[in-house]
């Protein structure tokens, strides 16, 4: 069901000192993604997938810190995110990047709501039939 907050996102100036803070802080999981200049946040146990094992809790990422992403994002699951961002901006939202791939997992978008808070999107990849 699309609409549900998925992700969560935390740009950070020092990335290794933000991991380094967060896992000591709350125990959560670093998993380093080099090649995609990103960390995958794990706040809870997790399936082999890297999903969340039990309801009640969502997994994040963390990036350096850069426009037009500076403050923490949610992230919300749609089933098509142009039709989405089209939606956005006939409320009166903005599209601050448009729909890129993320690997084969699936696409991200981030909007800037009525508000001036940047909210992400993210659609899931469905296999070609």
């Amino acid at each position: 069901m699309s609409g549900r907050i998925v992700h969560f996102e935390i740009p950070a100036d020092d990335v290794a000192r933000a991991r380094s803070f967060y896992a000591d802080a709350f125990g959560w999981t670093m998993m380093p993604m080099p090649e995609m200049e990103y960390t995958m946040v794990q706040t809870g146990p997790g399936t082999e997938q890297g999903m969340p094992a039990e309801p009640g809790f969502i997994n994040g990422g963390m990036m350096h810190r850069q426009e037009p992403l500076t403050h923490p994002i949610v992230t919300v699951d749609v089933e098509d995110i142009d039709a989405a961002l089209r939606k956005v901006e006939e409320l009166g939202g903005k599209t601050l990047l448009g729909r890129q791939p993320v690997g084969d997992m699936g696409f991200a978008a981030y909007f800037t709501d009525t508000e001036g808070n940047t909210v992400g999107l993210w659609q899931l990849a469905r296999p070609s039939s």
